[in-house]
């Protein structure tokens, strides 16, 4: 069974500076989620927790989800390492939802969708990656567009798939 997974679509990561296409992509995962629910696919969100001090702190309005893709009753798993798999029961919520493919989205590519991606390779989920639906911020050596680029060519090594969110559906 596929499930959709909303990784740290928060609103700290648009508090001080968009995201390289940052508001497209969060319309992208809104449609990823209106067709996931549609289907009755289980979708998961991720939310990270920073701890005291940093902007993704639970206590904090940066650690909210973005209203655009709120979840309805869908279980939310909070995280305080990159690796949504990493000291949660992210993978146990899975498996009792007898799903075995994850169709992956949110923020940010080199770091918790990385991170996300290959936490579920190694424990043998398929993965697909929507290509257009996770996104990162210009970094001092690499712009985003090239750091996504890259992890692209990473992410079908691991093995992933690739997908546009155009191209995606769940099945019943």
């Amino acid at each position: 069974m596929e499930a959709l997974l909303v990784v740290d679509v928060q609103k700290a990561m648009f508090a001080s500076g968009a995201p390289h296409d940052g508001r497209a992509v969060v319309a992208r995962i809104a449609g990823l989620l209106e067709k996931a629910r549609g289907s009755r696919a289980p979708v998961f969100f991720v939310q990270h927790d920073g701890g005291p001090g940093d902007e993704f702190c639970r206590d904090l309005p940066g650690f909210a989800i973005c209203d655009e893709v709120m979840p309805r009753g869908e279980p939310v798993i909070v995280k305080t390492r990159r690796s949504a798999f990493t000291g949660s029961d992210l993978e146990a919520r899975l498996r009792a939802a007898h799903v075995d493919h994850i169709v992956l989205c949110g923020m940010q590519t080199e770091f918790c969708i990385n991170a996300a991606l290959m936490g579920a390779v190694d424990r043998g989920f398929r993965v697909t990656a929507v290509r257009d639906a996770h996104t990162t911020f210009d970094s001092e050596i690499m712009p985003a567009e090239k750091i996504i680029a890259l992890h692209h060519r990473v992410w079908l090594g691991a093995p992933a798939a690739l997908a546009p969110a155009s191209e995606v559906a769940f099945t019943a």
